[in-house]
């Protein structure tokens, strides 16, 4: 009789029968009572409640019983984790029992037992087990270091129990390795970062020698490990190739796709010039074949598979097109899976082959493939471009058949390989009535609107279609209004009434926002300017290549060593389906040999974005974009400034604490003898009569503020999507200050603004975020004074003034570059006492004076002094030589660099001459033209 009789009874007050049943001394009565609670377990009954007299079942030699025993027990060990306990000692005891059946199945259940409390227990036995001498129990137990690791990971590493688990991977016994690897394999999933598979020559070596021998499932892990092995050479891949090879020929098509990745793998590695390689993708071929009779949806797990290997690598399959055929009776997903790859091994020796099959497909029942199969012959047509001409006479004979999709379908495709064949416009133009789906009624207008100057009733055409223009889809509507919009720029005398007609119902009939601006757009480019609104609705057409329907080369690459995964099913990487807290590895294909993979220099700037009027707009993407990307928005960090002489600029020192030198302690030591500390251009000695000819008062700047020059245009509305940037440069009582004017010539509202600076030669930045309150309605200007430090990261660049910048919003990321006049940084305590400035002029090196003319200046000494003051140059002393009024004064820039300057302003002559000394003389030129900036202003 069969245990069917369990599951049938519906007795009352069962619980107390199975209870005495199970407490009976009789062995055969006790075994059935196990049976009927496991059957009550099995349907859902709760009956926890015999806990401790199953428990008592334990002690038996009866195998049938035990494995019952611990069967129930893995169910009910996580609701009683207290009474669990009872049971340990019985499986310590099993552990040690002299039939190895029962001591695995103690170390299995063991395993299976998810209680914190036992885990503790099971370490002693399971070690006992993992060095086994029969190698059934040591390859459960392997698998139960694997279950522990998921229960407690810490015992399993302070155990020791991995190290154990990398010994067996040497074993004598193949089953046990296979489940050594499956174990450490499993744990490494969890622990990314972990090398616990740490695989050399000599453990593959062990491996492969294990594949030939162990269990399907066993093949299967050892090769998914042998795919993450990265080989040293190409003579190991290969040796590697040689040994997988024979899984090929296996009956289990998981064994089959997992030496296929292998083999795909390795391939990277083996140059294309071996005799070895030919061999190897001939061998590739026919199991990939062989999967394709299997019942459909392994047919279709495989198909998926062949899939990316075909856009790896063509030529392992080119010959096998006919697999591909369609059969009639495979189900729609097969069908369109097999679809795919014939177009993607379609080539020109075949092609006939394959349109001949996907016009017969045309022909089918099934509209849904027959769409996908008239598609086809478009694609094909772009992959193969020889046969356009033949897959267009394709297309037109099907057009002919008057099937209503078939004919929709059709057109749609035309559409795209128009862009190469335009001569069957008139076959197409007889089908306009029969089009009612808005794909195809879109595609031919768009058709219509690209070649209007070749059909002569192209007006009449498109009028047909305005007449129902609020009834269309929103697809048909947007596409009519550009093709009247381009009729009207090819034909503009004609199609005047018909170009307003379409503007007004898109603009004022409609509640499309898309349709609207859309309109709009055209409205406004017409208006304002026909000629870019022809190089914008007319441009040229890019040619449609086949490229679009690929995976990405390094998703490819990734989803190859996933083969025979979920993974290649999806067409996904696992990181995109797989949720919860493993860590998923990013795996990818060995470098090819012999190419050389030469680095992208970080400092390349984003392609696409061209900087035409100044130099270096580009920040390098690395530092800028980046950060950009995931600016924070919140209040600036406050750090102390930077310290000067840590900053090095080029070979020059700019920051170099040029005086600190001089001054040793000080300063006040340091007086140099009149006559000996003259300058060499200073003509009469200047002694102590210094502070006599001319004094001013301490080194603090007026508060009038320096000079602040117009704004001016920073970024045009033009290469801003709308936005423009003006703007100057201010420094008042101290503080520097960026002040701009944002003006929204777009017509969307502006909102979510960021900046940021490049690194530049005085490390400027924003002290504090831009804020723009409310949301910037287009045609609105704001007003804004953005706060500048010089703490910023240093870098020296050319020009020197020169500073980049990134604004953003919630349109896209912006930049600019331009020029900050160098007086912004001239500090409030550059006046320099007057005997460190004769001991300074005398120090710098001569080769380090620059002279300059300021032309066309008509002030006095007097004007002169108060205006540079003003900004911050501070007169040390005037004197008047020959008729001539010399001005000597210093300035200090925020980096700590001083500028010693000499001023000489002949009252009849509107050029003055200005003598520049600085230990850094590249600063010479820009604190010129601060100096001639200021005067002339």
């Amino acid at each position: 009789m069969t245990d069917s009789k369990y599951f049938t009874t519906t007795k009352k007050g069962e619980i107390f029968e199975l209870k005495a049943e199970l407490n009976s001394d009789k062995k055969e009565k006790k075994k059935e009572a196990v049976k009927k609670v496991i059957a009550s377990m099995t349907v859902g009954k709760d009956v926890s409640a015999l806990f401790p007299d199953v428990v008592n079942c334990m002690q038996t030699d009866n195998l049938e019983l035990k494995k019952l025993v611990y069967l129930y027990l893995m169910n009910y060990a996580k609701s009683q984790p207290d009474m669990a306990i009872m049971a340990v000692n019985t499986f310590v005891k099993d552990c040690e029992d002299p039939n190895p059946l029962i001591r695995a199945l103690a170390v299995r259940t063991m395993g299976c037992i998810r209680v914190d409390k036992i885990t503790e227990y099971l370490c002693e036995p399971l070690r006992k087990c993992l060095k086994d001498e029969d190698p059934y129990v040591r390859k459960t137990a392997a698998v139960c270091v694997a279950k522990l690791h998921d229960i407690n990971a810490q015992l399993v590493e302070d155990q020791g129990f991995l190290d154990t688990l990398k010994d067996l991977i040497s074993d004598s016994n193949p089953m046990v390795v296979a489940n050594a690897v499956a174990a450490l394999s499993e744990i490494a999933e969890s622990h990314p970062s972990s090398n616990l598979l740490d695989l050399n020559p000599q453990s593959i070596n062990k491996l492969l020698t294990a594949l030939n021998e162990c269990t399907e499932w066993g093949q299967i892990f050892i090769l998914d490990c042998l795919a993450n092995y990265m080989p040293k050479d190409d003579r190991e891949a290969q040796s590697i190739c040689e040994r997988v090879t024979p899984r090929l020929s296996h009956a289990n098509s998981a064994v089959v796709l997992s030496a296929v990745k292998v083999l795909m793998k390795f391939m990277e590695m083996l140059s294309k010039d071996l005799d070895y390689y030919g061999t190897l993708l001939k061998k590739l071929a026919p199991p990939l074949v062989t999967l394709l009779s299997a019942e459909p949806e392994l047919q279709y797990v495989a198909l998926r598979n062949i899939n990316l290997i075909v856009q790896k690598r063509p030529e392992i399959l080119k010959h096998e097109m006919k697999v591909f055929f369609v059969k009639y009776n495979d189900p729609i997903y097969v069908k369109l899976e097999k679809l795919d790859i014939m177009i993607r091994l379609a080539s020109q020796a075949n092609i006939a082959q394959v349109l001949a099959e996907l016009k017969e497909y045309a022909t089918e029942v099934d509209v849904d493939f027959v769409r996908k199969a008239v598609r086809a012959i478009g694609r094909c047509a772009i992959k193969v471009e020889q046969s356009a001409e033949r897959c267009v006479s394709t297309l037109l004979d099907l057009i002919q058949t008057k099937v209503n999709y078939v004919v929709q379908e059709a057109i749609v495709v035309i559409k795209d390989i128009f862009r190469k064949y335009e001569s069957v416009i008139a076959t197409l133009c007889e089908n306009l009535d029969s089009l009612d789906e808005p794909e195809a009624r879109a595609a031919m207008i768009w058709i219509v609107g690209e070649y209007a100057e070749r059909i002569d009733n192209a007006d009449e055409l498109l009028e047909s279609f305005l007449e129902g223009f609020h009834d269309e889809s929103t697809q048909v509507q947007l596409q009519l209004l550009t093709a009247i919009v381009k009729l009207f720029l090819k034909k503009p005398t004609e199609t005047q009434e018909l170009v307003q007609q379409v503007l007004s119902l898109a603009t004022q009939d409609s509640d499309n926002p898309d349709l609207r601006d859309r309109g709009y757009i055209y409205w406004r480019l017409l208006s304002t300017d026909p000629v870019a609104a022809k190089e914008v609705v007319l441009a040229e057409k890019p040619l449609i290549s086949e490229e679009t329907d690929l995976i990405e080369p390094t998703l490819l690459d990734e989803l190859i060593c996933y083969i025979g995964t979920l993974a290649s099913v999806y067409h996904k990487p696992p990181s995109a389906f797989v949720e919860g807290s493993r860590g998923v590895m990013h795996k990818s294909l060995p470098p090819r040999t012999g190419s050389s993979e030469s680095a992208e220099s970080p400092d390349t700037a984003p392609s696409g974005v061209q900087a035409a009027e100044q130099p270096a707009v580009i920040p390098t993407q690395g530092d800028l974009l980046g950060d950009l990307l995931n600016l924070d928005l919140g209040p600036p960090v406050s750090g102390p400034p930077m310290a000067t002489s840590a900053v090095q600029m080029g070979a020059v020192d700019l920051l170099g604490g040029g005086l600190d030198s001089l001054m040793g302690g000080g300063g006040s030591s340091f007086t140099p003898a009149p006559s000996t500390a003259m300058p060499p251009n200073l003509g009469a000695p200047l002694g102590s009569g210094l502070g006599d000819l001319f004094d001013l008062t301490g080194g603090v700047g007026t508060l009038s503020g320096s000079y602040v020059a117009p704004k001016t245009v920073w970024l045009p509305a033009m290469k801003a999507k709308g936005l423009e940037i003006s703007g100057t440069f201010s420094r008042q009582v101290g503080s520097i200050a960026m002040d701009l004017v944002l003006t929204n010539k777009a017509l969307q509202v502006m909102s979510d603004f960021a900046i940021q600076f490049n690194r530049n030669s005085f490390g400027l930045a924003p002290a504090a975020p831009l804020q723009v309150h409310a949301p910037l309605a287009p045609n609105q200007s704001v007003e804004i004074s953005l706060p500048l430090n010089t703490v910023g990261s240093v870098m020296k660049m050319d020009p020197l003034n020169n500073l980049q910048v990134a604004v953003k919003n919630n349109i896209d990321v912006f930049y600019f570059s331009t020029l900050y006049p160098l007086h912004i940084l001239f500090v409030e305590d550059g006046k320099m006492e007057r005997q460190m400035f004769l001991a300074t002029w005398k120090d710098i090196p001569n080769e380090n004076e620059v002279q300059f003319q300021i032309k066309d200046c008509s002030l006095s000494a007097d004007a002169v002094s108060n205006k540079l003051q003003g900004s911050n140059i501070f007169t040390i002393a005037k004197r008047n030589v020959e008729g001539q009024d010399m001005l000597y004064q210093s300035l200090k820039l925020t980096n700590g660099i001083w500028v010693l300057a000499e001023l000489r302003i002949q009252p009849s002559n509107p050029s003055f001459t200005l003598s520049l000394k600085c230990r850094a003389p590249e600063v010479s030129q820009y604190v010129f033209q601060a100096y001639e900036t200021i005067l002339k202003n």
